[in-house]
């Protein structure tokens, strides 16, 4: 090859090298390099280049163990595992080692490139990977786990029985986030199986609001199907009600003995197609056109007729989509409005056609407004089409014309009107108007033509200037058919068209000859040899239609020897009464499909759709949809591996009650907002969303059962104050709280704890004596009110199956001891503690005199406002972040009543206000304090600072690091919980709590190397410097090089994990590891430049 060719072909050659260099890169030994290539790769991907060349690279880092690095490589496999399916198979055994990952995503990305090796060899190991993932404690794991059954389904299908298995048990699953992929494989594998909805039929409507939106879809369409197999018929018994509702005041007899047999009769709607309904209609509003779509077509197959009028506003929001939207709700609309007018006459203008739509929408919203078309309307309507038919687009032009006839057959008013106005638009220059004129015409002549000579006439002499074939045939067929009324016209238009013959289109030659054949049966004189000359010319014609119809046209109608018997009824055959055309909506047999569907869309059958039933005659037996909660509750345990021990989950309760009451019942909208978030944290980017509003109800629900539960916890503590006397310690601090406090209670807390932790964790061997004794005294106190509690044993469990089953949605409440005495709890109620016993709460020794500006001496006209962020834990909440706020008065006068004014807060924000300051004294400063509940978000809180004069508008937003409150806790305790995610289900399970049961989720952990200076390098500059950047507090550590921090999130109490760990060559890791990825990923971005600074 001469030394130009590696120029003209520098492209590819510098690809190559490019892949050679992340192939070199990708067996580095350094990490850094590994994590750089694997961006670099997923970035191709997502650009659509090929990277299928590089996978022997890629796959052997499938067992790195970088997390990083590791999350990426499955991104990679699950792309290209089925293209490249024996090098995926060499790697099996690493996935299978996956699925035991502490990381949830790696456990979900392991199955999902496991289920993408389409290989039927390894169906056996897909199957036990499947069956363990559905009992994962990660909803997120059992989510993939559905989506895995369809992959495999399609793979084998005679795997159909088990899988059958795996789904019941996961429809049972009380994870929103689990219930639209389990559905979706439902109707994948088996649809039929209605008998395994019975029992979930319930809990899906409610979960239904909480569910993500795709799964929502899915969910409601399924229960169409569902409803309209176990309900009776909503529609039929209509005229019954309202014939009884009009007699029933005067009546004989008989009448009563009537009106008692069509009581009988009149229709109740069953609770559970009741209750579907209402759980559905919130989703009208739903921000998604395909849940909307789902609901109206709902409200459209089951809903009462009187009911279903409440869809139309929603559908025509929707009308402000894209385009691809705008088509599909018209089609759905224009199928609704031929069957019920009603529900769309108030929305008429909505459907006016603009010059902007495409063809296509057009069209449609011309269809909906034929539809709508009433005596009331129609000239509103008529006024509009004629705009429409000068416009541009001649397609749409010609479909308004065609509208305008409907109008005229449906409407018998202003049949004349329409016939009057398509007779002026036969003058206009556009042929294709023209031409769709004279076939609306034909149509509506066909229905009077006694009065309509004159039309005719004037059609016949536009023939000479239409070229367009449909109308030419159309005016021919008038003629021949009206022959008799337009004598002297008929015979010479054909002569012209005799002509013209050979020059046709064969409809119209098929036209002429028809009217030659009526002529000569009429006017046999005029036209008989004319008649003979046209049949000539078509049996010579090309086409052998046209030949075919001559013959038997000159058979028919030239008697001869030949002819048959059927010749004497020419006259009669040829010139029959036709009946006139009923000109239908072209949707008219479209509701034969389930709204919102493929089908229907396409109106015809297309693969894989499920048809809607019949009402059942007789509803089946509603019983089948009852549960029976212990069963229910005895099984989710059973999963939990709680079967036997139980007393742990009893005394859990019964220890915080009263604090979990509190938290429950403080504002529900911050369990919403900070489910939300934490949702979305934990879920990386997953496309599944579930409302926070589930846990908002199982906040609730839990302290309703806790209430139930303090009674009983009362009356076991005879020696302790009244509750008035203890709201008032609450309120008066918690120095107060520990003095007043039993000489047994004024003991270390962390020692109490520590003692309740080496109870509730089995797999830790160093129990301290007095920590054993102390939790048998507990114990001993806890027994009465654990024995009181067995009544409502159901409720707590069930309670304590949500708690675990939707850690991703739950918020974390405010959290308690794990065992701890009555007395000690109550006195302990005012403090923030983790869930974990060995978590203290603890406040920092340096507070960071940092200040921000809440307002400027100019911007206040003299009143300047500071604010800083004093790190005082629980001082307006558990959940509020202390800030004092520093007033100065810089004017020569008094400034009078400052305080806050109006709030403007974000969703779920609190804000507990500084008291009024009455009156500031020239040069005067004051300083004041109050409590946000930021909702564990940087997010702004507006206020105005109101003076007796004046309102200035003014922010407070904090850094990450003020969002957290310090714990201690030990270094050994410390590693135990960055490890959390390493049990798996089953390890001693029951001896944890269930707060500490959503960590087993996994913690994410956030890592970034930094350069880091000689002289900051000492324990005392890390030490200081992360402290004052962030609310953490410092956990004793062993090692030299390792600094470790600990804090949990205010409003939360979610834990975060901060480790810095110096390398060599001035280096240090900086290791977040925390439930709430976003939060953790925003402090490692505030102190990395903490820690490189100089």
């Amino acid at each position: 090859m001469s030394p130009a060719a590696p120029a003209a072909f520098g492209l590819f050659s510098s690809d190559t090298k490019k892949n050679e260099d992340l192939k070199q890169m990708l067996e580095s030994s350094k990490d850094s390099a590994k994590l750089d290539a694997m961006k670099r790769i997923v970035g191709m991907i997502a650009k659509g280049k090929n990277a299928s060349e590089l996978f022997p690279a890629v796959v052997k880092n499938v067992a790195s163990k970088n997390i990083e690095i590791k999350k990426l490589v499955y991104v990679y496999l699950m792309r290209y595992a089925e293209e490249q399916q024996d090098l995926a198979l060499l790697s099996i055994s690493t996935f299978q080692r996956a699925l035991k990952d502490p990381n949830q995503l790696i456990r979900a990305s392991a199955l999902r490139v496991l289920s993408s090796i389409r290989v039927p060899i390894i169906v056996p190991i897909m199957m036990l990977a499947i069956k363990e993932a559905s009992s994962d404690l990660s909803p997120y794991v059992r989510k993939n786990a559905a989506h895995a059954i369809q992959k495999l389904y399609s793979l084998d299908p005679e795997q159909k029985e088990m899988l059958i298995e795996v789904i019941e048990k996961l429809l049972k699953d009380r994870s929103t986030l689990v219930a639209g992929s389990v559905v979706m494989a439902f109707e994948e594998v088996c649809p039929d199986r209605i008998d395994l909805i019975h029992k979930n039929y319930r809990k899906l409507c409610n979960l239904l609001v909480d569910v993500e939106e795709w799964g929502q879809v899915v969910i409601i369409h399924m229960l169409t199907r569902y409803a309209r197999t176990q309900f009776v018929s909503p529609w039929k018994d209509d005229e019954v009600m309202e014939e009884y509702s009009e007699n029933n005041f005067y009546e004989s007899d008989e009448d009563q003995k009537e009106k008692d047999r069509k009581v009988k009769n009149t229709y109740t709607m069953d609770p559970d197609h009741r209750l579907l309904l209402r759980n559905t209609k919130p989703l009208l509003q739903s921000r998604n056109a395909a849940v909307v779509m789902a609901v109206a077509q709902l409200y459209w197959h089951l809903a009462p007729k009187s009911e279903a009028g409440i869809v139309s506003k929603s559908l025509v929001r929707l009308l402000r989509s894209n385009r691809e939207v705008q088509y599909i709700v018209l089609q759905n609309i224009a199928t609704m409005s031929i069957q019920r007018k009603g529900m769309f006459e108030p929305y008429l203008k909505s459907f006016y056609v603009r010059s902007t739509d495409p063809t296509m929408i057009k069209t449609l919203k011309l269809e909906i407004l034929t539809n709508l078309a009433n005596e009331a309307n129609i000239s509103t309507l008529l006024r509009e089409f004629q705009t429409y038919v000068k416009s541009q687009d001649k397609h749409f032009a010609a479909a308004t014309i065609q509208a305008i006839g409907r109008c005229a057959t449906n409407i018998t008013e202003v049949t004349d009107t329409c016939l009057n106005g398509l007779v002026c638009l036969l003058s206009n220059r556009d042929e294709i108007v023209v031409a769709e004129s004279v076939v609306v015409i034909k149509k509506l002549l066909q229905t009077q033509p006694a009065h309509h000579g004159e039309i005719i006439k004037h059609m016949s002499k536009l023939l000479d200037n239409i070229t367009v074939p449909v109308a030419r045939a159309s005016i021919l067929w008038l003629i021949g058919e009206y022959c008799e009324r337009v004598p002297k016209i008929a015979p010479d238009v054909l002569r012209k068209t005799a002509k013209s013959f050979t020059n046709e289109d064969d409809l119209v030659k098929l036209q002429i000859l028809n009217l030659g054949a009526k002529l000569y049966l009429t006017n046999s004189k005029q036209t008989k040899l004319l008649t003979q000359y046209v049949l000539n010319l078509g049996k010579y014609d090309q086409s052998y239609d046209i030949r075919d119809r001559a013959r038997f046209i000159r058979q028919l109608i030239v008697p001869n020897e030949k002819s048959g018997a059927l010749s004497k009824y020419a006259k009669k055959i040829f010139l029959a009464q036709k009946p006139a055309p009923l000109l239908e909506s072209p949707f008219k047999d479209r509701d034969h499909f389930q709204l919102g569907t493929l089908s229907h869309t396409l109106n015809s059958r297309a693969t894989g759709y499920l048809e809607l039933s019949d009402w059942p005659e007789v509803a089946p037996d509603p019983s089948v949809r009852n549960v029976d909660i212990a069963e229910s509750a005895k099984e989710w345990t059973g999963i939990l591996g709680k079967t036997k021990k139980e007393k742990p989950t009893e005394k859990f309760y019964s220890e915080s009650e009263e604090e979990e009451d509190e938290s429950a019942s403080t504002n529900t909208s911050e369990s919403e907002s900070s489910s939300e978030s934490e949702k979305e944290d934990k879920e990386e980017g997953s496309s599944d969303e579930s409302s926070g509003s589930s846990s908002s109800s199982e906040e609730s629900s839990d302290s309703e059962s806790d209430s139930k539960g303090s009674t009983a916890k009362k009356t076991s503590r005879a020696a302790d104050e009244s509750d008035s006397e203890d709201i008032k310690k609450k309120t008066k601090g918690i120095s107060k709280k520990r003095s007043t406090s039993s000489s047994s209670d004024t003991d270390s807390t962390s020692s109490e704890e520590s003692s309740s932790d080496s109870k509730s964790e089995s797999d830790s061997k160093s129990d301290s004596e007095s920590g054993k004794s102390r939790s048998a005294t507990s114990s001993k106190k806890e027994e009465k009110p654990v024995q009181d509690r067995k009544a409502p044993n159901k409720q707590d469990v069930f309670l304590l199956d949500l708690d675990d089953f939707c850690p991703v949605t739950t918020p974390v409440a405010v959290p308690t001891a794990a065992v701890l005495s009555p007395s000690l709890t109550a006195d302990l109620e005012g403090l923030s503690l983790s869930s974990s016993s060995v978590i203290d709460v603890t406040t920092q020794v340096s507070v960071p005199t940092k200040t921000h500006e809440l307002l400027h001496r100019m911007s206040g006209k003299g009143l300047a406002a500071h604010y800083h962020f004093s790190r005082q834990p629980g001082i307006f909440g558990d959940r509020m972040v202390s800030v004092q706020v520093t007033v100065t008065n810089t004017t020569d006068q008094n400034i009078e009543n400052i305080h806050i004014g109006e709030k403007k807060l974000p969703p779920g924000m609190r804000m507990h206000e500084f008291n009024p300051i009455e009156c500031l004294e020239p040069a005067g400063s004051i300083t004041v304090s109050m409590g946000i509940d930021f909702c564990d978000s940087t997010q702004t809180a507006s206020f105005q600072l109101r003076t007796k004069d004046d309102n200035f508008n003014v922010n407070i937003q904090p850094s990450v690091g003020e969002l957290l409150l310090p714990v201690t806790m030990s270094e050994k305790d410390f590693k135990k919980r960055q490890d959390v995610s390493s049990l798996v289900p089953g390890d001693a399970l029951f001896s944890l709590q269930p707060k500490q049961i959503g960590m087993l989720t996994g913690m994410n952990e956030t890592s970034a190397t930094i350069a880091v200076a000689p002289q900051n390098s000492t324990r005392l500059v890390i030490i200081e410097r992360v402290v004052k950047a962030a609310n953490l507090g410092v956990v004793p550590s062993g090692q030299d090089n390792i600094h470790r921090f600990a804090a949990k999130t205010v409003h939360s109490g979610s834990l975060m994990l901060v480790t810095v760990e110096l390398k060599e060559s001035s280096t240090a890791q900086l290791i977040i590891n925390t439930e709430k990825t976003v939060i953790g990923s925003v402090l490692l971005r505030e102190l990395k430049p903490v820690l490189s600074q100089g």
